[in-house]
C-alpha cells in the first residue's frame, strides 16, 4: 500500500509550493553538506548563469563544482532564503549568505573575516528538477568586506 501511495504522489502535478521548496533545497542544502539534493533535483541538462562570472556552469557537476569552491572558502557559510515568488515554472528567491572566509576564494587568501552578502536567483523548473538558473549577487560588497577592494566613494 505504501508503494502505491508513493507512486500516486509522484504522478500528481507539481504545485507552486513544491517549486518553491525544490528551489529552496537546491540553494540551501549544499551549504549544510547535503549534496545529494543536486542529484535529486537538478537536471543533467542544467545551465546556470551568474552575472558575476564569464561562463555558464553546466549540469549537476558544474553546479556542484561551483558550490564546492564557495563552501571551501566559507565552510561555516549558511544561505538563508528571505523571500520567494513563483510564477509558472519560475521561482525567484531572494537570499542572504553569511560566513567566515577561512579558505581561498578565487585567488584571495583566507582573511578570517565574517561576511554577509545578498543575492537573487531565478530558477526555472521542469517537473521536480531545476533546469536553469540566473543569479545576481553583491560581489563588490563581498570583496569590500574581505578587504580585497576599497569601499567605493559616495557621490
Amino acid at each position: 500500500m505504501a508503494a502505491l501511495e508513493l507512486r500516486k504522489r509522484r504522478r500528481r502535478p507539481r504545485t507552486v509550493g513544491d517549486g518553491r521548496l525544490i528551489a529552496r533545497w537546491v540553494l540551501e542544502e549544499p551549504w549544510k553538506g547535503n549534496w545529494d539534493v543536486l542529484q535529486r533535483h537538478v537536471s543533467a541538462a542544467y545551465v546556470g548563469q551568474d552575472l558575476a562570472e564569464r561562463e555558464s556552469y553546466l549540469g549537476q557537476s558544474g553546479l556542484r563544482e561551483r558550490l564546492e569552491r564557495l563552501v571551501a572558502a566559507f565552510p561555516d557559510g549558511r544561505l538563508q532564503v528571505e523571500q520567494q515568488i513563483a510564477e509558472g515554472p519560475d521561482v525567484t528567491t531572494r537570499w542572504t549568505l553569511t560566513g567566515t572566509q577561512t579558505g581561498e576564494l578565487e585567488g584571495l587568501p583566507p582573511s578570517g573575516k565574517q561576511v554577509t552578502v545578498a543575492g537573487i536567483t531565478i530558477s526555472r523548473l521542469a517537473g521536480d528538477h531545476v533546469i536553469e538558473e540566473w543569479t545576481s549577487w553583491d560581489r563588490l560588497g563581498l570583496l569590500v568586506q574581505l578587504g580585497a577592494v576599497s569601499e567605493p566613494a559616495h557621490a
